[in-house]
């Protein structure tokens, strides 16, 4: 999700992330986008499954996809 314009955060957990998927996605960053907010939300209602961690990073929300990749 993208920061919402005007929202002054940090967002240290996007790092942690990009760490996380460079390891076991050979495209690396080319395999994650960012999403405006009211847009993930919407993308969120098609989710097969919601999870709820105890991550209480700012920003930390991500929508994970699995299937081939077609580019």
């Amino acid at each position: 999700m993208q920061v919402m314009p005007g929202d002054k955060v940090e967002t240290p957990i996007w790092n942690i992330y990009r760490e996380i998927v460079s390891k076991y996605d050979e495209r690396g960053e080319k395999s994650i986008g960012n999403i405006e907010r009211f847009q993930f939300y919407e993308e969120a209602k098609t989710a097969y499954v919601i999870t709820a961690t105890g991550e209480a990073a700012l920003y930390a929300n991500i929508i994970l996809q699995k299937g081939i990749a077609i580019s």
